[in-house]
């Protein structure tokens, strides 16, 4: 466009001069006669100018070409970046497809563990009312025994009690094995269904990605366990002869510390671990030794249970509300502090129903560590996603389900479970911890909360 420019700027001034020298030529004496071609000087100039627009014009022409090839370049980079996000959402619509198939799957065979798992128990509950014919039968013919070695003490054990007894026996290993298969099988069904949740999460995380760029965010939370104690629970079945409580099963002749199916008053049968000590049989009703049990539950498994009986648990509030309401009990806690020291305090105690928070009343009888619980008071039990009226920050702030006061105490053995040993106080106190009324923070390694019928002082 310069070169234009110039040119025109220069055409008129090679007229002008011609026009000059027409004038000149004008005034002079003796007129000479004109020429009809153009001076060698205007030629010259309007070559140079014709020179110069057609260097003008070629530049331009190559840098428009130049312009246009980096817009093709542009045109088949964007025609690229295209193809390839198609293939990307193809792909992301094939996974898509893959996850629903494997969803569908999953649910197949959620159903069928949901089935051998109804199977378990059917034949669990059969093997219980085998078990307990078997006993009466034992029973009786151990009074035949007994009578006829007192009128014959020279008889040998009668063959059919023998091989009745290790019948039983095969009986009681039978089902022990199938507990465990059906602990397993609730493993797996925990398992399966954890997986289709995730999946169900990345067809949500896909359909999201599809509509628009915006994600939503949510607060974590500890994994959730499944109660452990449900398959162990059978209704509408009467079983007269399952103990109410580890002292019936002591007082039976079992006084060997381990796990027993029991049945209160109006309730279904459950195993509990009975603890034997000094001649009585405690019902353990929490257990704590290595933070292997992840505590910072739900309201719904503090309420039916979690763990495992032969290591940490919480044996859950309805069952521990069924065994206490059936008379007077005594709550003991065992205490195990890092320096191996042991301790133990006992109290009087009411425990309320599902309709108050499972509100606990205690009251003091003997030991050897300082109280930590609020006496005479009523302790309303909370977790994270159930908290009771004046306790709303106490569970979210100490971890784990407790039953708390008006105000936060510093003591909770359901807490975190700090391993090793907490260095500062702020950190003991969010975990497992014991602090008395006089101040001093016990930092504890392992607990024990255990009940027994109010039947007669305990003892250390």
């Amino acid at each position: 466009m310069h070169i234009i420019k110039l040119f025109l700027f220069i055409i008129p001034l090679v007229i002008s001069s011609k026009i000059d020298r027409d004038d000149s030529s004008y005034d002079s004496v003796s007129p000479e006669p004109k020429s009809r071609f153009a001076m060698l000087d205007d030629v010259k100039i309007l070559a140079n100018g014709l020179l110069q627009l057609g260097h003008g014009l070629k530049d331009f022409v190559h840098k428009t070409k130049g312009q246009i090839n980096d817009i093709f370049q542009k045109l088949n980079i964007f025609d690229q970046s295209f193809y390839d996000l198609s293939l990307q959402t193809n792909e992301i619509k094939e996974e898509e497809k893959e996850l629903r198939r494997t969803t569908s799957k999953l649910q197949v065979k959620n159903e069928e563990v949901k089935n051998m798992s109804r199977e378990l128990n059917s034949k669990l509950e059969s093997l219980l009312e085998e078990k307990i014919l078997l006993q009466k039968k034992v029973i009786y013919l151990e009074k035949q025994l007994t009578s006829l070695i007192k009128n014959q003490p020279e008889i040998q054990e009668h063959p059919e009690v023998t091989s009745l007894k290790t019948f039983v026996e095969q009986q009681d290993n039978s089902i022990k094995d199938l507990l465990q298969t059906v602990e397993e099988q609730y493993r797996q069904l925990n398992q399966q269904h954890s997986q289709i949740k995730e999946i169900e999460n990345q067809l949500r995380r896909t359909s999201i990605q599809e509509s628009t760029e915006n994600s939503l965010s949510s607060k974590p939370r500890a994994p959730r366990t499944t109660p452990f104690l449900h398959f162990n629970e059978t209704q509408n079945v009467e079983h007269n002869d399952i103990p109410a409580n580890c002292t019936t099963v002591y007082n039976r002749g079992e006084h060997t510390s381990g796990i027993y199916p029991i049945r209160p008053s109006n309730y279904q049968v459950f195993n509990v671990y009975c603890d034997v000590k000094s001649d009585r049989s405690w019902t353990l009703i929490q257990h704590r030794t290595d933070g292997s049990q992840n505590f910072n539950e739900t309201w719904e498994n503090y309420r039916y249970g979690f763990g495992r009986l032969n290591g940490e648990f919480w044996l859950g509030l309805e069952k521990i509300y069924s065994i206490v309401r059936q008379s007077n009990y005594i709550l003991r806690i065992e205490l195990e502090d890092w320096n191996n020291n042991k301790h133990y305090i006992e109290y009087s105690f009411n425990l309320g129903n599902h309709e108050t928070n499972y509100t606990l009343h205690l009251v003091e009888i003997s030991g050897n560590v300082p109280s930590a619980l609020p006496e005479h008071k009523d302790l309303v039990f909370s977790t994270w996603d159930h908290m009771a009226k004046e306790h709303v920050n106490c569970p979210e702030s100490y971890s784990g389900g407790w039953w708390w006061h008006n105000v936060c105490g510093e003591n909770n053995l359901n807490g975190k479970y700090n391993k090793p040993r907490a260095k500062t106080k702020p950190e003991r106190r969010r975990g497992l911890c014991w602090k008395s009324q006089n101040g001093r923070l016990y930092s504890v390694k392992s607990t024990k909360m255990l009940i027994h019928p109010k039947d007669s002082e305990s003892s250390e």
